[in-house]
């Protein structure tokens, strides 16, 4: 299938040579140089300019995938309009806020062109070799474009989770989860840093993900962290956040439901950027290998 995909970041670049990879045709746009000539030599055409990037070559439904950050969603969906007919798709593959999902939707429905949202878990070795896609938007461009989510997810790894917002509101809970399980890992190997005993962090991450009831990809992205600094001390504590388990304790008060580990997870990584504690040096690390997510390094 042809997919038009916006945004050729740490992310998108993966996921262009994920969908090349499985005979799928991959056109690529963003205003990066160095991000098309990387792509370029991998041997995916990519543009710069919308007239070329989105020229209709046949009367196939047009499908943009977009991978960009949600504030700019407005302005490209603005931007590629004028180039699509009735019955194109486009799908939104970034960490979306679920209630802009629904009113994108709605919006594009009057001019009867379809808004997919994909909640894309996996980092960015998901996106390279099997992504874990949640997907909502209606069953018919769902069963469209089925073939593609099949051939760049891992097994099992995608699903159809309904009405259009769907996709993005488990993305947020799953991200939400995410904080929680990090902080508690994060939590533990502070204990153990506190504790008389000499560990070596590398070599029990290893153990933990050799049969353990804790074995788990966090563990492993740590261990990888490990194995480059023994103790973590090139980087600071200071852990950002993509602005999802804020929606998420938001939406937790407006439902009504308890969420205590996940908002005071959130409230350690507000904290963290006051003051360092190891606990979020692990947490920072772990983003760094699985998202590529920034870490501070440490001033001399």
């Amino acid at each position: 299938m042809r997919i038009h995909l916006v945004g050729l970041g740490k992310m998108g670049a993966n996921l262009a040579l994920n969908l090349k990879e499985n005979n799928h045709e991959v056109i690529g746009f963003d205003l990066n140089d160095e991000a098309r000539a990387k792509l370029n030599k991998a041997g995916i055409e990519t543009h710069d300019e919308l007239n070329t990037f989105l020229k209709r070559r046949d009367n196939q439904r047009l499908i943009v995938w977009l991978l960009i950050p949600n504030n700019l969603v407005d302005q490209v969906i603005d931007q590629i309009i004028p180039y699509l007919n009735e019955k194109d798709i486009i799908v939104d593959g970034g960490n979306s806020n679920y209630k802009l999902s629904m009113s994108r939707y709605e919006r594009l429905k009057e001019l009867d062109i379809e808004f997919i949202d994909v909640g894309t878990s996996g980092g960015t070795e998901g996106a390279r070799h099997g992504a874990c896609l949640m997907i909502g938007g209606t069953k018919e461009a769902f069963d469209y474009l089925e073939p593609v989510y099949k051939d760049i997810s891992m097994e099992d790894g995608y699903g159809f989770m309904g009405s259009p917002g769907s996709g993005h509101f488990v993305k947020m809970v799953h991200n939400g989860i995410e904080y929680g399980m990090m902080q508690a890992i994060g939590e533990g190997f502070e204990l153990i840093e506190s504790s008389p005993f000499e560990v070596d962090y590398h070599l029990l991450t290893k153990v933990w993900n050799s049969g353990s009831i804790i074995e788990s990809a966090l563990v492993g992205y740590i261990g990888s962290a490990f194995s480059k600094d023994a103790k973590l001390e090139q980087i600071e504590g200071r852990i950002d956040d993509s602005g999802e388990g804020k929606w998420m304790v938001e939406e937790a008060l407006d439902f009504g439901v308890a969420i205590p580990v996940i908002a005071q997870s959130l409230f350690t990584r507000y904290k963290s950027r006051d003051n360092v504690k190891f606990s979020e040096k692990v947490v920072a690390a772990m983003r760094n290998e699985f998202g590529g997510h920034a870490v501070y390094k440490k001033k001399k």
